[in-house]
This record gives structure tokens, sequence and C-alpha cells, in this order.
């Protein structure tokens, strides 16, 4: 199934430098605070997809990672960034910092003529990945400053600067493992083998998050580094998580994955049951919304539902392992979700498009962010599809939300093309319904190019199902969630309006006179033109990319899920024949 997609920013290397360089300098005027270490973070991160992409440039030229003065530069000052996240997190964000004086040199030398293509770290992003969690598995891992570290790209660049850091090693290396994605190798030039495998009797630590469906990337440096004599038992690895490779790895993976040690401090460990109270989530919140007793409770992993539903049979499906991390804080004064939006500044980005859609009424309010995470008023109500709403009062609302996001909220990302869209849905359907159903639907969709020109991007929500919507006690409308889907780990990105029309449609499942009541108020609302082949192509390319991830979502649950998620794929798939017949 077709599902996924890589962030990819393309920028001047200058650019990003002089971003870099802005929050270092900002970092060095701050007084000691959690805000300074953001700040701090964020650089750092920034950094590493800066490194990232200079060197998957270089790679590009000679189809090789080799020697490189500009990786070298790089790696060394990702290192002294790590050191500063060390001794700011080990201090409680107290402290000064010490910069060396060569620092805006090393940053001066990753350059390029070129653009660089950079790619945004997953982890960060969307997964709850803190630096942090690697300096402290580093710490407690044994192992010696002798340890050679090698970090694989894209994301690995900067978390083994952060086990180099931690351990007092030497600057790490980077690798990008290329091919099938669950058969990867790396290739490297006799030079830099030369240099890797100095010492092959050292330790040596490879750095990634994950693993995958595959761990192949984890798995190919370990082949590499075998056939070139280092020993089994000199191999460590710093993943992530502390699972098993998925169901596509090899044996001979699988195998030394479990032989060997793997150094992990997890997302709980570091931050919910920090020794420090000073590291703790509970307390950064707690600071923000000015409550000094509070109550706490995990609804990641689809544990939310059991807040909102009294019955479980009533519940929705959840795709588990792609849910953000969120929480409930009860105080005296209230309740908050807090909810993680990503390290590199995204919380305050999207707190900030949040204010707008909650000072208008559609969402609740955004009190505040704190280190990754948004926090926003909790409020008590029942879902939409369980409130007795009149349909013609859920069209309406409906209508002038998404008029009211394609008028006010313009893309921040790009998105997926429409040729892309399309692709991507005759694949997902060929594999779900079968050939002769892909066909029909690709004759359907024809040249999807023709309709390009009459397609705006805009900040799209993405997500316009019944249990994303709440009736308050006062009988108001709310989405309870409508600040980044378009900035989620898929394919999709921002789109024209027209991709949440036509997922209202399917999620509420309109009739065609609503339908068209609702295309109306958002063409006004909104300016947007909702002509019935635009929604026609953009329906049959939602309900493959929904076929596709539900498909996915499937594969590791059972019981009570596995039927909520079967029942929801056979929705989208009973949906077909209506969409593509003559």
């Amino acid at each position: 199934m077709l599902v996924y997609g890589d962030v990819e920013l393309i920028e001047s290397a200058a650019a990003v430098r002089a971003s870099i360089s802005r929050m270092m300098m900002a970092c060095i005027e701050m007084q000691p605070s959690r805000q300074r270490h953001e700040t701090l973070v964020r650089a750092f991160i920034l950094t590493g997809e800066l490194v990232q992409g200079l060197a998957d440039q270089e790679f590009g030229k000679i189809g090789a990672d080799d020697l490189s003065e500009l990786q070298d530069a790089g790696a060394k000052l990702l290192r002294m960034q790590a050191r500063e996240i060390m001794q700011s997190w080990r201090n409680g964000f107290a402290g000064s910092l010490s910069f060396p004086e060569d620092w805006t040199a090393k940053l001066a030398s990753l350059t390029s003529a070129d653009p660089v293509r950079m790619k945004r770290a997953e982890g960060y992003a969307f997964y709850a990945l803190y630096p942090e969690s690697y300096i402290e598995a580093a710490s407690i891992s044994n192992l010696t400053p002798n340890t050679v570290v090698i970090g694989i790209r894209s994301i690995g660049t900067g978390l083994a600067a952060l086990v180099s850091a931690a351990l007092g090693a030497g600057p790490a290396y980077s690798l990008r493992p290329t091919g099938h994605p669950f058969e990867r190798h790396v290739r490297v030039t006799p030079a830099l083998s030369r240099r890797m495998l100095a010492d092959p009797e050292t330790d040596f630590a490879i750095v990634d998050e994950g693993p995958g469906l595959s761990g192949s990337s984890f798995g190919c440096v370990g082949d590499w580094l075998q056939a070139n004599g280092v020993a089994h038992d000199r191999l460590h690895f710093f993943p992530s998580h502390t699972g098993e490779p998925g169901p596509h790895a090899s044996e001979t993976h699988r195998t030394r994955w479990r032989d060997r040690p793997r150094h992990v401090v997890s997302f709980d460990d570091l931050i919910l049951r920090a020794r420090n109270p000073r590291h703790r989530l509970h307390t950064w919140a707690a600071d923000v919304v000015g409550v000094t007793q509070s109550s706490w409770r995990d609804l990641s992993g689809g544990a939310w539902r059991g807040v909102r539903y009294r019955d479980p049979s009533h519940w929705p499906p959840s795709y588990m392992q792609m849910e953000k991390r969120k929480f409930l804080m009860e105080g005296e004064r209230g309740a908050w979700q807090v909810k993680f939006a990503g390290l590199c500044g995204s919380d305050v980005e999207k707190a900030r498009r949040g204010s707008l859609l909650s000072e208008a009424g559609f969402i609740p309010k955004i009190v505040g962010t704190c280190y990754g995470f948004t926090i926003d008023e909790w409020l008590d109500g029942t879902p939409l599809g369980h409130s007795g709403a009149s349909r013609r009062d859920i069209v309406d609302h409906l209508g002038r939300y998404l008029g009211f996001r394609a008028r006010h909220l313009p893309a921040r990302n790009g998105g997926a093309s429409i040729q892309k869209l399309s692709e991507m849905a005759i694949f997902n359907i060929a594999e779900a319904a079968g050939s002769d159903t892909a066909e029909i639907l690709r004759r359907m969709i024809g040249t999807p190019e023709r309709l390009s020109g009459r397609l705006r991007r805009v900040d799209t929500d993405n997500r316009l199902h019944p249990w994303e919507w709440l009736t308050t006690t006062s009988g108001r409308i709310m989405k309870t969630d409508a600040l980044d889907h378009n900035a989620a780990h898929d394919l999709i990105g921002c789109q024209d309006i027209a991709w949440d029309v036509v997922g209202a449609c399917v999620e509420f499942e309109l009739s065609s006179k609503e339908r068209d009541r609702l295309a109306n108020i958002v063409g006004g609302e909104g300016g947007c033109d909702l002509r019935d082949d635009v929604l026609k192509l953009f329906e049959a390319c939602y309900l493959g990319f929904q076929i596709g991830l539900w498909s996915q979502a499937r594969v590791s649950v059972d019981g009570a899920e596995t039927e909520r998620i079967e029942s929801t794929i056979k929705r989208y798939l009973d949906r077909l024949p209506q969409l593509i017949r003559p």
C-alpha cells in the first residue's frame, strides 16, 4: 500500500546557516531556562538536517560515502551542540553555555553552490523522539570514548552526535543506506573505510531511529562492519524503541538484533518518569497553565476513546502507532489536553494557527506550548455522531469550517501532486479490490493533470471523521484535532479544499443534496472551484488513501481493534462501486 511520504525541503545552504546562526546567538543572549534549551535543540536539529543534506549531495556525486572536510566540520559542530544540550539537560536547564570560538567557522564551512535537499527528521516531527534520550542511553551503555559512532542518515546524523558527546568519543560518521527499503546496503570508499576501521577491535555504535518494517538500515551497517573484519560482539545498537524489527526483516538481521545490546531510554522514562522534576512534561505543562496540583492521564494509542465514549462497542478505530502522544491534565481550574506537536518549532507554529481557528470558534482554546507539545482546553461533550445534532446543522457547520480554512489558512507546506494522488489511489485499490476495479478507476480518472490549473493548495484539515468532532454541553460543534494532519508522516500534505469536502462527504455519508449544499457553502465562504469533476477525482483519491492507511493499520492489531478496522475498510470499499459506475 502507498501511504507514507518523506517531508523534504529544498533550501539554500546560506539561508539555513543564517537561521542556525540566529538561534545560536539567541541562546548566547538568553537567560538559563527551558526556553533556551528548546532553542538550542532547534538549532541542533536544523544543523543535523543541513549536514545530512550536504552529505547526501556529496554521496550523489560519487555514488558512495567518502572522506569529506565538509562532513567532518559538520560532525564536529553537531557534537559541540550536543555537548551543550547535554550540559543544559543535566543542569536542569541552568548554567551557562560554552560555545567554542570556532563554532561560527565550522558553521560557515557548511556551504554549497547548489540548493540542498533536506529531509525532515520523522522522529522529531511525529513520534516524540527527544534528543536527550540518546544522551541518556549512551551514558548508561558502559561504552568507552574509543567507540566508533556511526549514524544512519537521515536523522542518525544528529543522533550519532548525541551518542558521541555523551561517550566523550570522536566526531561521529554517517552513512547513507540505499536500495530497496527491505534490502538496504551501504557504499563506502576505501579511504573512508580505512579511517572508520582503523581499529576493528574497538566497539562500534550504530545509531538511528527505528527499526521499522525490516530494520534493514541498521542491518546493512552491521553487515558491512562484519564483512570488513569487525567481530559480532563489537556491535552496539542505539534505536528509538525496544521492539523487534518488523515482519520484513531477514533472519540474519533479526538474529543479530536479538543477540547484541540495544541501548534505549524511552520517552516515558525520559520525560514522564524523570527523577528530576524539571525534566517532566507534567511540570512543564502545569507551569504553562498555572496550576500547582493536577492529575495526569495518558490518552495515547487510542486510550482517548475510554474518556470520550462510555460504551466500548461505540469506539471508532485507531491507528495506534500513528497517533501522537497526548495526555489529559486535570487541575483545580479546569482540564487540558497536552499533545505532541513536534520539535523544530512546530509546536509554536501550530499553536499560532490554532489560535486563529479558536478565535473563530471552531476548536478549543490554545493555552500555550512546552517543548514540543501544545496545550489546549479540554472540552466535555459528546462525540458528534452520538450527539443528536441535525444533519443540516452538521453540514452547515462543516461548510463554515472548511470555508474558513480555505479563505484564511494558506498552505504552509507542499503536498502530493494530483498525479501522485491518482497513482496512489489506483495502486491501493488494485491491492485491496483487484486489478479489474483499479482499471475501471484508472479510466475514470483519465489524465488528472487536466485539473491542475484549477486547484489551489490551502491548509487543509485532512481528518474529517465524525469521531474528530464534539458537541459540547452548551450545544456547540467543535473540532478536537485540527492542527497537523496535513503535516503528518503520509504523502497527502496540503491540498485543494476539495480534499476536505470529499472527506466530509465520505465520512459523514452525505447525500447528493447534502454534498451540493456543503460545496456551495464552502465555495461561497472560501471562493473555491468545487465543480463535480474535481470532487469526483478527489473522492477516488481519498478512498484510495483511506483504504491504504487502514490496511496498514490492521497489520499489528487483533481482537476488537481488528474488527473496527476491517469495518472501516469495508465502508470505503463499499463506496467505490457508486463512484466508478458509468
